[in-house]
């Protein structure tokens, strides 16, 4: 399945586009070996969502890499029209940005920290952004591609499990519940690159229910640039 090609042309009704597996494989680097589980393939059928994460998936580094509240990342058919245009000569299919789910119609600026949607029989809520480490990098063979992931402000999202179930290509993504602050994925990324700079949204930044660490790097970086204006 090759992605891109005038995707954004049509609003979709939210669904799956696929769904990508993957395991820990070694990676040759001019240093050394990495373990890496960002090499993710479609797969056929309906998969199962237990515990923190699919049937069939593993991740490499639980220290940075799954658990709770990065159980399932999705990422938007949509922006690989832009990484089209952004990385000719590079074949782009489901899973390449390493995403469990491959999604239509459903983006960060669209998504809000805290909402729940039903996919399949699961139910899954949206904890935070992605933030990209160096893996991503090995998988594209561009030094500079976490770089360019981040300037492009397409994160992706990170889910948690609120009810396991089976998930399939093709299944709708229907919104069960609102999270509690007005605060978008594309809220927070934006927040933290110092791009937005008001005191109303990083207070609904810390009320809300976004995890990882990024409450406590949103205010250091406010800081930080503070700092150096």
């Amino acid at each position: 399945m090759f992605l891109g090609q005038n995707q954004t042309t049509v609003r979709q009704l939210p669904h799956v586009v696929s769904v990508n597996v993957g395991s820990p494989r070694l990676v040759q680097t001019s240093g050394a070996a990495v373990l890496t589980s960002i090499f993710k393939s479609p797969v056929e059928g309906r998969v199962g969502i237990r515990g923190h994460n699919l049937e069939g998936d593993r991740q490499s580094d639980l220290t940075v890499h799954g658990g709770p509240y990065k159980a399932v990342y999705a990422y938007a058919s949509e922006h690989y029209d832009y990484w089209l245009e952004q990385l000719p000569g590079i074949e782009l299919t489901p899973g390449m940005f390493g995403e469990n789910l491959t999604t239509a119609g459903l983006d960060e600026s669209m998504v809000k920290i805290g909402d729940c949607y039903r996919i399949g029989t699961a139910v899954l809520q949206v904890t935070q952004p992605r933030m990209p480490c160096f893996k991503l990098a090995l998988r594209f063979g561009l030094a500079d591609m976490v770089k360019r992931f981040w300037q492009s402000g397409r994160s992706g999202i990170y889910f948690s499990v609120v009810e396991e179930g089976d998930i399939a290509a093709r299944d709708r993504i229907d919104k069960t519940a609102d999270g509690p602050e007005e605060l978008t994925v594309a809220d927070v990324v934006r927040l933290y690159r110092g791009d937005e700079e008001s005191q109303e949204l990083l207070e609904r930044v810390l009320r809300a229910p976004l995890f990882g660490g990024w409450k406590r790097e949103i205010i250091e970086r406010r800081a930080e640039l503070k700092a150096d204006s």
